[in-house]
């Protein structure tokens, strides 16, 4: 039987722990805090690269990362004793909705979309370990315009919202990725509440099982997945590939 070890972030928890339940070969579940890729891209390399020497020597027939491109997270991530398997994906985004054509094409319909899944919502609040904070947290998106208000007075909340959140001047949709639960946990309802204080459209969208299957199942499209040889380490590409593998510089 076949043993892998899968390294991923946690907002795909509830994802990777279903699949790894089903999948025909053991996989050990290893997941690190939502806020790694909020910090600098060589620290969030330095902790997945410290997970997968942590499993080295163990008999693993590949390492997998549950991971994509990530703001240049995994770039000098390298492989050890046994081959690292990594989705060609710019972010999670991809990940959830089973392809990157399928995010092109509504990136392309609503470029000013902010989406929204249950690991998002889930595990933001409680903040990475150690990481710094979430990146909801960072783009303001964990306090409503009334209770910074209410913290810091109306001229001291209207600066402090202007720094914060810059960046969601551009945003006008926030889509929640439904992976099957629907509104069981209350998920949906509180996207869509996030949505409103921010007066965006709603909407949910069915995300896709495709990708996440295919990496904890072993069938390792080489166009859908990156095989890091051992003694190779992974780079960014500027091309459909996203990513590649080169020999690790040793000193």
């Amino acid at each position: 039987m076949r043993r892998y070890c899968l390294i991923a972030c946690e907002v795909f928890h509830r994802e990777f722990c279903r699949l790894a339940a089903e999948a025909p070969a053991v996989v050990d579940l290893h997941f690190l805090p939502q806020g790694l890729h909020d910090i600098e891209s060589t620290d969030m390399a330095r902790r997945v690269q410290t997970s997968i020497d942590a499993a080295d020597g163990k008999d693993y027939d590949a390492v997998l990362l549950g991971y994509a491109l990530c703001n240049n997270g995994i770039v000098g991530v390298e492989a050890r004793s046994c081959p690292l398997i990594v989705p060609r994906a710019h972010d999670c985004i991809t990940l959830f909705l089973g392809s990157r054509e399928r995010y092109r094409e509504m990136f392309d319909g609503r470029p000013g979309t902010y989406y929204l899944t249950t690991g998002w919502l889930e595990r933001d609040a409680s903040g990475p370990d150690g990481a710094g904070q979430p990146k909801m947290s960072l783009m303001g998106l964990d306090r409503t315009p009334e209770e910074y208000i209410r913290a810091y007075g109306e001229e001291n909340a209207r600066f402090i919202i202007e720094m914060m959140t810059g960046g969601l001047q551009y945003y006008t949709d926030l889509v929640y990725i439904d992976m099957g639960e629907g509104d069981r946990l209350g998920h949906v309802s509180l996207a869509r509440a996030r949505a409103d204080e921010r007066g965006w459209s709603f909407r949910t969208v069915r995300g896709s099982w495709d990708l996440l299957a295919s990496l904890v199942t072993g069938v390792w499209d080489e166009k859908q997945f990156l095989t890091v040889p051992p003694g190779h380490r992974i780079i960014a590409r500027y091309d459909d590939g996203i990513i590649a593998a080169e020999p690790a510089e040793r000193s």
